[in-house]
C-alpha cells in the first residue's frame, strides 16, 4: 500500500513578505521615529506583531526630485509614510495627461477610418517607433519611478532646470499654473484608495530627496485595527473626504444639506470584508464561490442600521433547500437592509433580515445606524412594497444567467463582450473589423464561457474593479478621462506583465513587437524581445465605437454591463 499523503507547514500571511530586503535594523529604526514608538504594541496578536507588520508588509522607498510617488487616477494597494525629504501633491487643475504616462486619443477622420483597410501592415504588431526614440529608458525598462522631470514635456511646467539639482522646491512657474501643498517629514499620504480600493485624486512627487515607507494594505488596517492614534488619524481623513462623498452621492441621501451630511458621517461607520487579492485565487480556480465567501449579515438576524455599498461587490442571497439562491447583487450606490428597517420602525414590531449578504471578493460597506434613518429618512421614505420579495418570485431557471454572472465576476464588466451564439454564423467579421481598426491586429478572441446560448468572449471588459491597473509602474495602464475605458498608452508600457498577470480574466496579452519592416525589436540592455501589453480599448480612436458591434451582419454581438442587461431588479 503506498502512501499518498505528504505533510507540509501551512501557508503563512507572511510567507511572501513586502520586501524580502527589510532587515531587523530597518526595522528597529522605524519603532523609535514617533509615528510607531508610542503605539502600544501589547495589544497586537503574538501572530501579527508591529514589528512582523513593519518587516513584512513595509518597505522603504527612496526618490530623487521630480519622481512621481503617487500619480493622479491610479489604483493602489498602499499608502505612505514620508520619513524624510519634501513632497509636493498636485491638486488643481491636475498634471497633463502627457507627464502621467497617459495620453488621450483622437477620433480618425472618417477618410482615416476608411484607408486603414489598405494601410494597415502586414506584419504582426508592427509601431513606428520614431516616437519610442525619446523615450529610451521607458522602451527598455530602465525607469519604473516614472520622473517627470525625465519626459520631454517637463518644460511645459518646470521651465529649463539644472542638470544637477537637490530641490524643485523653488521653480517659480509650477506654484503659478497648479494648486499645490507640501508635505514634509511623517506626513501620511494615499490611505484611504489603499483602504477603499478607489483612484487616487491627487499626484504627489518628491520635491527633495525623499525616503518613504510603503505600507502595504493589509499591515495599515492592521495597525489601525491595534493603534488608536492611526485609527483617529485615518478615520477622520476618510470621514472628511470619502464617506461623505459617499452619502452624498448616494440615493438615499441625494438632495441632503452638507451640514446634515456631516452630522450623519459622525454616526457611521466604515466597514471592509472579504480580500483585495481576490483576483489571484480567482485565476485559479473559477469555483471561487465556496472558497471566497464571507458572510456580513445572516437571514433571519436582526441589523442596526443600513449598510450602502462603498465599493466591491454584495451578493443578496436567500435559503432554498440545503443551499441558497442568489436573488441580486450589489455594487456602489446600493444599500442593504432598509425595507426591514423601515418596516419595524412603522409598524414597532422588529423584523429580522429577509436575506443574506455575502462579499463577491471584497466589499467596502458604510453603516448608517437606525436612530439616523429613523430621524432623517423614514419620516419621508415611501416604500410600496419590498424589492427582494418581488425578485424572488422568479423562477429558479430565470435565474441561471445570473447565478453563471456572478460565478465567473463577469458583473465586473462595464463593456463585456456578449455574443449570441443562436444568431452567430461565425463569419468573423467582428475579428476582422477589430483587425482593421488596430493596424492589422485584433484586440479579441472570439472564443470563451458559455451559458445557454450566450458566450462572454476573451475581450477587456473595462472592469468596475480595475485590478490590472494596481501596480502599473509607469501609470500606461488607465481609465480613459472621458468614458471611463481601461486603455494602454503603448509609449509608455514598459513590458513588465504586470497587468497580464493580475487580470483575473485572460483578457490582456503580451505581445512581440516590430517595426514597419517587419523587424522585431530587442533591447539594447539585454538583446531580449521588446513586449508590450494589449488588449481591447473600445475603439477610442473610431467613429462610432467599437467596430466589432457595428461590423456584425447580424446583430449577435453586443457590449453589455450584466447589472443592467439580467433583468432580476424589479
Amino acid at each position: 500500500m503506498f502512501n499518498t499523503s505528504v505533510t507540509m507547514d501551512r501557508p503563512q500571511r507572511w510567507d511572501s513578505p513586502f520586501d524580502h530586503n527589510m532587515t531587523d535594523a530597518q526595522v528597529e529604526l522605524l519603532l523609535q521615529r514617533p509615528e510607531f514608538n508610542l503605539i502600544d504594541k501589547s495589544r497586537f496578536p503574538s501572530s501579527i506583531s508591529l514589528e512582523g507588520i513593519l518587516k513584512n508588509d513595509c518597505r522603504i522607498n527612496r526618490y530623487k526630485p521630480g519622481d512621481i510617488i503617487v500619480r493622479d487616477g491610479d489604483y493602489g494597494n498602499s499608502a505612505f509614510l514620508l520619513l524624510k525629504g519634501k513632497v509636493t501633491v498636485v491638486t488643481r487643475p491636475g498634471l497633463p495627461l502627457e507627464i502621467l504616462g497617459r495620453t488621450r486619443k483622437k477620433k480618425k477622420s472618417f477618410w482615416q477610418q476608411i484607408s486603414q483597410i489598405w494601410k494597415n501592415s502586414p506584419y504582426p504588431e508592427a509601431r513606428n517607433i520614431s516616437r519610442y526614440f525619446d523615450k529610451t529608458q521607458i522602451m527598455n525598462g530602465l525607469n519604473t519611478n516614472s520622473s517627470i522631470l525625465n519626459t520631454k514635456y517637463s518644460n511645459l511646467i518646470f521651465n529649463e532646470l539644472p542638470k544637477n539639482i537637490d530641490s524643485i522646491e523653488s521653480v517659480p512657474k509650477l506654484k503659478e499654473v497648479y494648486e499645490t501643498v507640501t508635505l514634509g517629514s511623517g506626513a501620511i499620504f494615499g490611505e484611504i484608495a489603499a483602504l477603499s480600493r478607489v483612484s487616487r485624486t491627487a499626484t504627489i512627487f518628491a520635491q527633495t530627496e525623499s525616503q518613504v515607507l510603503e505600507i502595504r494594505w493589509q499591515g495599515l488596517r492592521e495597525i489601525r485595527k491595534y493603534d488608536d492614534r492611526w485609527k483617529k488619524i485615518i478615520d477622520d481623513n476618510f470621514r472628511n473626504n470619502l464617506l461623505k462623498d459617499t452619502l452624498l452621492e448616494n440615493k438615499l441621501f441625494k438632495g441632503f444639506d452638507e451640514k446634515i451630511i456631516e452630522k450623519i458621517s459622525k454616526y457611521s461607520l466604515f466597514e471592509t470584508y472579504g480580500t483585495f487579492e481576490w483576483h489571484h485565487s480567482f485565476n485559479k480556480s473559477n469555483d471561487n464561490e465556496t472558497s471566497e465567501k464571507d458572510r456580513i449579515v445572516q437571514e433571519g438576524h436582526y441589523t442596526d442600521g443600513v449598510i450602502l455599498i462603498a465599493g466591491g461587490f454584495g451578493r443578496v442571497s436567500k435559503k432554498i433547500g440545503n443551499g441558497e439562491r442568489t436573488l441580486t447583487y450589489l455594487r456602489v450606490g446600493d444599500y442593504f437592509g432598509l425595507d426591514e428597517l423601515y418596516t419595524t420602525w412603522k409598524t414597532g414590531h422588529e423584523i429580522p433580515l429577509e436575506t443574506s449578504l455575502t462579499t463577491l471578493g471584497y466589499l467596502h460597506t458604510i453603516r448608517v445606524p437606525a436612530h439616523i434613518l429613523e430621524q432623517y429618512i423614514f419620516p419621508d421614505l415611501k416604500i410600496k412594497s419590498s424589492r427582494l420579495s418581488d425578485i424572488a418570485e422568479r423562477s429558479l431557471a430565470e435565474d441561471t444567467l445570473l447565478e453563471w454572472a456572478v460565478g465567473h465576476r463577469y458583473i465586473n464588466g462595464t463593456q463585456t463582450m456578449l455574443i449570441n451564439l443562436d444568431k452567430c454564423v461565425r463569419c468573423d467579421d467582428c475579428v476582422r473589423a477589430c483587425s482593421d481598426a488596430h493596424n492589422g491586429n485584433p484586440r479579441f478572441i472570439r472564443e470563451g464561457y458559455v451559458h445557454g446560448a450566450q458566450m462572454v468572449a476573451n475581450s477587456c471588459m473595462h472592469c468596475i474593479d480595475p485590478v490590472c491597473m494596481i501596480g502599473c509602474p509607469t501609470g500606461a495602464i488607465h481609465r480613459n478621462h472621458d468614458d471611463g475605458a481601461v486603455v494602454i498608452n503603448d509609449d509608455t508600457c514598459i513590458g513588465c506583465s504586470t497587468c497580464a498577470n493580475s487580470c483575473p480574466y485572460k483578457n490582456i496579452k503580451m505581445v512581440q513587437i516590430r517595426d514597419d519592416n517587419g523587424r522585431v525589436l530587442l533591447s539594447s540592455n539585454n538583446n531580449q524581445p521588446i513586449m508590450k501589453a494589449t488588449k481591447c480599448d473600445l475603439c477610442q480612436d473610431q467613429m462610432g465605437g467599437p467596430a466589432c458591434v457595428r461590423a456584425c451582419p447580424h446583430d449577435a454581438l453586443e457590449r453589455v454591463d450584466f447589472h443592467n442587461y439580467v433583468h432580476w431588479e424589479s
